[in-house]
């Protein structure tokens, strides 16, 4: 059977997260937010007895995660993406626009979404990385 254009990108994406040539390890959350010219992903790595949060160190997935959205068809999209990658498989849940509390912080939906998942541990924040080696997107 061939595999949609969804089937295609979600496996990108999982690939993808796992080219962190630092931390390639699973498990992984990908929280994802998408809206018209709007792409917010967070990534966090299982690490022990801690989470570690990752920039996206590949330019190619927020233009995955754009492309998936877009595959999508209607004007009524998903807005939140949650991808847990784990013991060499994903899962993946959406989360449409009136599923979401608008006075809920995207940050307390994603360490929601991270402790339903792998449970209560402390996050590591790594530090904002220099001016100079931000990622800039062309959308």
């Amino acid at each position: 059977m061939a595999e949609t254009e969804s089937e295609q990108l979600l496996n990108e994406i999982g690939r993808l997260l796992m080219e962190d040539h630092d931390y390639p390890s699973e498990p992984t959350l990908l929280y994802a937010q998408l809206d018209h010219n709007m792409i917010g992903e967070s990534i966090f790595k299982e690490l022990g007895n801690q989470f570690l949060y990752r920039w996206p160190v590949n330019e190619r997935l927020p233009y995955a995660l754009l492309e998936l959205w877009e595959a999508q068809d209607g004007r009524d999209r998903w807005s939140e993406l949650e991808y847990v990658l784990r013991d060499g498989s994903f899962e993946v849940a959406y989360f449409f626009p009136d599923e979401i509390d608008q006075k809920e912080d995207v940050t307390e939906r994603r360490e929601r979404s991270l402790r339903r998942h792998f449970g209560e541990k402390p996050i590591v924040y790594a530090p904002w990385p220099p001016e100079d080696d931000a990622q800039d997107y062309d959308l």
